[in-house]
């Protein structure tokens, strides 16, 4: 068993490659993809080559860990049901090329409990899945502990800070502000506003979320804490951050990382998302057949105007 996908064999350098798949082991499913995404955080970071080492991390590789699609085999120890529609949150299934995070495929064979069935109403847009779990992650810490304090200010107004923004509002949070420095970024807001950072006097912020992934931003977040603030870094930062001491000592600011979803968070996006009370809609602006994956990784990456490009693989052979 074959399968097309995105390799990229060095940075800025990406073929599709036919690679051979291993056979299904019993707690295994086969997935069709249907499409894929493709980040602007930690796969620009791939694509350039600054990605910092990481677990997998090397060259040539498949990327991607936003894939959708229909399950065509499932194993003899696995409950998924046969036509259900999933969302793969990666694959390790092409032998000796890495798969970081390894989504980016036509078919993948992955084990049965990592994959999430999705309703088919929501087509393309269930790629944001992982995005919208990753988003509710750096609020609930995965459900291990008390639930943190939501954002009063959200920095980035890409799909991330944009998710983000949603949940704040399922949750019944409307005083917030996000900052968004590009003016091509600063629309779409539903129930909350966007301005430029140089705009907002605001210096009492409780809790500062920062989904931009600039490293150096930090003294500039702690500036406008309130006394005991906190920022919660919910990006993916390749230079080292540095804090001047003396500000964030006078405010005894905390700072959180808040890493990758875990599968709490993705049960409960999903539940949001069955409930009504959030929506995925108008997030995905670009999409692209599998084989012009070269031209959209330099959209994607390029074009403030793309919030999210998506392959199409449905008629990849």
């Amino acid at each position: 068993m074959n399968t097309q996908a995105v390799v990229i064999e060095r940075p800025e350098h990406l073929q599709l490659a036919r690679l051979h798949l291993p056979p299904a082991e019993p707690e295994d499913v086969v997935v069709e993809v249907e499409w894929s995404g493709i980040s602007t955080g930690t796969e620009r970071l791939i694509w350039t080559g600054r990605m910092p080492m990481f677990p997998g991390m090397g060259y040539p590789l498949v990327p991607g860990y936003e894939a959708v699609g229909r399950v065509i085999e499932v194993g003899s120890a696995s409950d998924v049901r046969l036509g259900q529609r999933v969302f793969v949150p990666g694959a390790r299934c092409f032998g000796e090329v890495r798969g970081l995070f390894g989504a980016s495929a036509s078919r993948l064979v992955v084990p049965g409990q990592r994959v999430v069935p999705v309703a088919d109403a929501l087509g393309a847009d269930a790629v944001l899945i992982a995005l919208a779990a990753t988003a509710y992650h750096s609020v609930s810490g995965g459900g291990t502990g008390v639930a943190h304090t939501p954002p009063d200010l959200i920095v980035g107004h890409g799909v991330l800070g944009r998710l983000l923004a949603r949940l704040n509002v399922a949750a019944g949070y409307t005083d917030f502000t996000v900052w968004e420095t590009q003016a091509a970024r600063q629309s779409g807001a539903e129930g909350y506003r966007v301005i430029a950072p140089e705009d907002d006097p605001r210096r009492d912020y409780r809790a500062i979320y920062d989904v931009s992934g600039d490293a150096g931003l930090l003294d500039t977040l702690v500036a406008r804490l309130s006394p005991g603030g906190e920022v919660v870094l919910a990006g993916f930062y390749a230079a080292p951050l540095t804090l001047s001491f003396p500000p964030a000592f006078m405010r005894e600011a905390r700072i959180r990382v808040a890493a990758e979803w875990k599968r709490p968070d993705l049960l409960a996006v999903q539940q949001l998302l069955q409930d009504g009370r959030l929506d995925l809609r108008g997030l995905i602006t670009h999409q692209e057949r599998a084989e012009h994956a070269g031209s959209a990784y330099q959209q994607a990456f390029a074009d403030a105007g793309c919030l999210k490009m998506v392959l199409d693989w449905r008629h990849a052979s």
